[in-house]
This record gives C-alpha cells, sequence and structure tokens, in this order.
C-alpha cells in the first residue's frame, strides 16, 4: 500500500472518474508527496477503481447513482470534503499531474491573492495513436495569459469556489467554462501559465468518438450561450452561430439553390474554408487534417445545439454525452 504524503498541507486534490484502469493510477500516484489529500469521487465503475484509490491511500467518494449523474456533480462531491485546504487541485482520472505543476502554480497563486484559477499545458500522451488524439492535444495549446476558461485540470483557491458555489450540476457539460464566467463576474482571475499540467489520454480512436464529442461540444456551447444570452460577454455566442451557420443555414441554402447553376460554385464555400483555416495554422503538423476536421466537426456541434434546444422547448432534460 502506497500512502499519499502529507507534505502540502494547503492543497487537496480532488480527483473524478469512471473505469480509468492504469489511468487512475497513474493519476493518483502522480499526486502523492505533493498533496496533504486526495479525494477520488467515482462515479460507478465497475472495474476495482474505488479499491485501487482506497489502495493508494485516497478517499473515495462515490455519489447516489439513481440522480442524474454529470461531472460537476462529481466535482462538487469532492469540493464538499476539501475542508479548510487554501487550494484545490481539480483532475480528471484519465490525466497524470506533472511533477512540476503545484510548485509553479503555487507560485503563481501567491504572486496574485485575486488569481482564483490557473492552469498550464495540457497534453496528449498518445498523439500518435490517431488522429483524434493529435486534434485533442492541439485543442489543448490555449494562449497564455488571461482566460475565460481552462478546462477540467486546474488548480483553483478554495475561497473563489466556495464564493461562486461550485459547480452548476445541472450541466452535462461545459460546467467548467461557465462556472469561470461565474468567477470573472466576481472578481475573480482565471490564467493559464507556460508550465506543462497534465498528461491527458484521451483514448480517441475511432470516428464515432470524435463525433460524439464534439456533439457533446455543441450541446455545451448552446446551454451556457443560451443561460447568459443577455449577459455582455457574449459568452460562447461566436461559437454557437458559427457552428449553426455554417452546418445549418448553409446546407439549407445549398439545398434550396439546387435548382440553379451556380450550386456548384457555392459548393467550394466548404473548401475554401479549410484552406483558409489550414493557412492561418502555424503549426505544420497535420495543419490540413486539422482543419478539415475543424471544418467536418460543425456538424456535430450543430447537431448538439439543435439537440439542446429542442430538448429546452419540450421540458427535457438532457442525457450525459460519453465518447469512451
Amino acid at each position: 500500500m502506497t500512502d499519499l504524503a502529507k507534505n502540502s498541507p494547503d492543497v487537496t486534490a480532488i480527483a473524478i472518474g469512471r473505469n480509468e484502469g492504469e489511468r487512475l493510477v497513474r493519476c493518483l500516484t502522480s499526486l502523492a508527496s505533493r498533496v496533504s489529500r486526495v479525494v477520488y469521487v467515482d462515479s460507478g465503475s465497475t472495474d476495482g477503481s474505488t479499491a485501487r484509490a482506497l489502495d493508494l491511500g485516497a478517499e473515495v467518494v462515490s455519489p447516489d447513482m439513481s440522480r442524474p449523474f454529470t461531472a460537476a456533480r462529481a466535482r462538487n462531491a469532492g469540493f464538499a470534503r476539501v475542508g479548510n485546504s487554501e487550494f484545490v487541485q481539480f483532475v480528471d482520472g484519465d490525466c497524470e499531474v506533472d511533477g512540476q505543476w503545484l510548485d509553479r502554480a503555487l507560485a503563481e497563486m501567491a504572486a496574485n491573492p485575486r488569481l482564483g484559477v490557473v492552469a498550464g499545458r495540457r497534453r496528449e500522451r498518445f498523439p500518435e495513436a490517431s488522429i483524434y488524439n493529435r486534434i485533442c492535444d492541439a485543442e489543448w495549446n490555449t494562449p497564455i495569459g488571461p482566460a475565460q476558461a481552462v478546462g477540467g485540470d486546474m488548480l483553483a483557491r478554495r475561497a473563489a469556489i466556495a464564493e461562486v458555489g461550485g459547480y452548476d450540476p445541472t450541466l452535462i457539460a461545459g460546467e467548467e467554462p461557465e462556472m469561470c464566467l461565474r468567477l470573472a463576474r466576481a472578481g475573480w482571475q482565471i490564467r493559464r501559465i507556460d508550465s506543462d499540467m497534465t498528461l491527458h489520454d484521451a483514448a480517441m480512436t475511432r470516428f464515432s468518438q470524435w463525433w460524439k464529442r464534439n456533439r457533446r461540444t455543441g450541446h455545451a456551447f448552446a446551454e451556457v450561450s443560451w443561460r447568459y444570452r443577455n449577459g455582455p460577454e457574449g459568452f460562447w455566442k461566436r461559437e454557437t452561430r458559427r457552428a449553426a451557420i455554417w452546418a445549418g443555414l448553409l446546407p439549407v441554402i445549398l439545398l434550396l439553390a439546387l435548382v440553379q447553376p451556380w450550386f456548384l460554385l457555392a459548393l467550394l464555400i466548404y473548401p475554401a474554408q479549410i484552406v483558409r483555416m489550414a493557412r492561418r495554422d502555424s503549426d505544420p503538423q497535420d495543419k490540413w487534417a486539422r482543419a478539415a476536421f475543424n471544418m467536418l466537426g460543425k456538424f456535430p456541434e450543430a447537431l448538439g445545439i439543435a439537440e439542446y434546444h429542442l430538448r429546452r422547448v419540450l421540458g427535457r432534460k438532457s442525457g450525459l454525452i460519453e465518447y469512451k
């Protein structure tokens, strides 16, 4: 049995997961000797994850699975166990935390008392496994500096999370950006620094997984942007509008234009946009593939947007959209 060390009394780590297997072991082991406590929230694993977590010295929380389950609800369940820790390291159970991350993140926090959330670079563990993993790896590479949102892995100031009431458990996706919006409104700062933070294992090897992931993204765009539709930030309105236009409005216009001779020319708008995106991409590796998938990804995003609004009008709750 390996005990998680108690050398950092100000940091409690919260890991969430389900059936992560060896990925969870790597996650919890990477936190050993770096935090005071690890709380693992398990969402109904059947692979022995809870026993492994206990063997590694983590506290295990198993929420009532008879109620609708979301990642937000899992993180809140872990946060309820934080106690008086000044800082909380949130991490997904399929991620391994970099050995230097917490020192760098805590130094950033110490330098700025209004910094509520700090994150670094999340990287894919196996980018060579598939084009979908490589797309994820590029997606994680967001700009350094002030940010609207940073993703599921982050070091947070407990007081900031408590002030805004934590995550919204009703959201099936987009819970972290939505919480970061509330943090910013409360006067807290959010920042990404130039430091490796976690290794993530997307394990995406099939087109269907990529499609579901983008559909979930579209759902998140729609729900959060609709919730804050009157806000001055215009949060995710551009992303929602872009998917709706490229994968909703334009295909309808093109279908209506079938009887016109310029229809064939109109079809060129899609490859033209792919060329435009690829030429703007500063990373030469896979840039044409990324541009093509970025364009194609608007269609599952638009589907997720449509699903959310249809359910909203009908008064129905959305279920989880999981890609693995």
